[in-house]
């Protein structure tokens, strides 16, 4: 698709997010069954997707809630997990940084795996764009993204324990990040973050409360960025 205007750049947006609900609806609707098992009402289920929006910073929140974890450890631990959101901002800033400050806060709200994953692409192979083309480009992609997470987790919230075992909905946390980081991973600190976070996590596995996980990431994003200094 040839992008002229803003429009246009809307529709290509929508284009490149619409694939992402192959993965966004299992995994919500994952979310919203755990969640409920772990005894939220639909509410709170609800609530927890509109505020955090971010599925694997929920995901492990939840998990040492129901392990009884300190809420330090929790309040930590799922904002580690989120860091990568810090790099995504830093990233898109040169692209999106002069835009208004209504539009920056919104773009803050949506900046999810989905929505960074497209736009960084496309920023990078069109410079040309306008500052209000990228925006538009930008809430194309995450416009039925983020509007599904939220409904999915609610069907998740209702359906509760009823689903079939054999349905495996987790299959869809692992597929949805291995399809966002796979195409990134071009360049040795990459590459170089992805590996230490995997062994690190491997090696740091016993620890309680998943602080095992802690250390890989920001382990993991200070290679990874000290690398990126260097070279």
């Amino acid at each position: 698709m040839t992008v002229t205007t803003s429009k246009s750049a809307y529709a290509l947006g929508l284009q490149d997010g619409f694939p992402f609900i192959i993965a966004v609806i299992p995994f919500a609707v994952l979310f919203g069954v755990v969640a409920t098992e772990a005894g939220l009402d639909l509410l709170q289920v609800l609530s927890f997707s509109v505020v955090v929006i971010a599925g694997a910073a929920q995901f492990t929140a939840l998990q040492l809630m129901i392990e009884e974890a300190p809420t330090l450890i929790i309040l930590v631990t799922a904002l580690a997990v989120n860091l990568r959101m810090a790099m995504y901002s830093a990233s898109l800033t040169p692209y999106l940084g002069d835009a208004p400050l209504l539009t920056r806060a919104f773009v803050s709200y949506f900046l999810v795996d989905q929505s960074y994953a497209c736009s960084i692409v496309r920023f990078e192979e069109n410079p040309e764009w306008s500052t209000a083309t990228r925006v538009s480009y930008f809430f194309g992609a995450i416009t039925l993204v983020c509007p599904m997470w939220y409904v999915m987790t609610v069907v998740g919230a209702l359906i509760g324990t009823s689903l079939p075992e054999w349905l495996a909905l987790d299959f869809a946390v692992p597929i949805t990040f291995l399809a966002l980081i796979a195409p990134m991973l071009r360049t040795i600190p990459h590459l170089a973050a992805a590996v230490t976070s995997i062994v690190l996590a491997l090696v740091f596995a016993f620890l309680p409360y998943n602080l095992g996980l802690l250390i890989a990431a920001v382990s993991a994003m200070a290679i990874g960025a000290e690398l990126e200094r260097r070279t």
